[in-house]
């Protein structure tokens, strides 16, 4: 008896580049490089529920924080916006979620 050949079972079409996970896993991916944008598009995807992902004011302080803690003028203006919208304890979670990413990254770097 013949075995199946895994080709029938396996996808043969190339992924697609623009689906919304992959391009937050890519923004993901370039934000832990330092990509100043992609923290900038990651706060954008998360103040709007954008790209697949919920809305989540906490995320999208947390990557517009780390965008204009690294010089992103847009992103100071849009953390701004969005925080009128937070209480205070959800400010203090989004500092304390981007101080995490960074230290993350010092680790990763070491």
């Amino acid at each position: 008896m013949e075995q199946p050949r895994i080709e029938i079972f396996v996808k043969k079409t190339p992924a697609d580049e623009t689906a919304p996970d992959l391009r937050v896993a890519h923004f993901m991916a370039d934000a832990a490089q330092g990509d100043i944008h992609a923290c900038f598009d990651l706060g954008v995807a998360y103040s709007t529920g954008n790209l697949g992902v919920n809305c989540d004011l906490i995320e999208a302080h947390k990557w517009f924080n780390l965008a204009a803690s690294r010089g992103h003028e847009e992103a100071a203006c849009c953390r701004a916006d969005i925080s009128d919208e937070m209480t205070a304890r959800e400010i203090a979670e989004a500092q304390r979620r981007a101080r995490e990413w960074l230290r993350a990254g010092e680790r990763r770097a070491a």
